[in-house]
């Protein structure tokens, strides 16, 4: 699994729904509430939340660090 793109932050679970299927990320708590904001927005997913349970099973979500610009 790639690292996190701001290592001196927590990481935290991401989980968006989208069109019914549930996706599970680990990313790092700067790109997690952005996207949260962007979804309060916009509405381009069904659900999404954010807590601290990151399982190792999960993923990095794609194109994470642009979320840090």
């Amino acid at each position: 699994m790639p690292g996190s793109p701001a290592p001196d932050e927590p990481d935290v679970h991401l989980s968006i729904r989208l069109g019914g299927i549930p996706l599970d990320y680990v990313a790092c708590m700067t790109a997690a509430l952005i996207f949260v904001q962007e979804h309060a927005e916009r509405r381009y997913v069904d659900a999404v939340s954010v807590d601290t349970d990151c399982l190792p099973r999960f993923t990095r979500p794609p194109n994470e660090r642009l979320y840090l610009l």
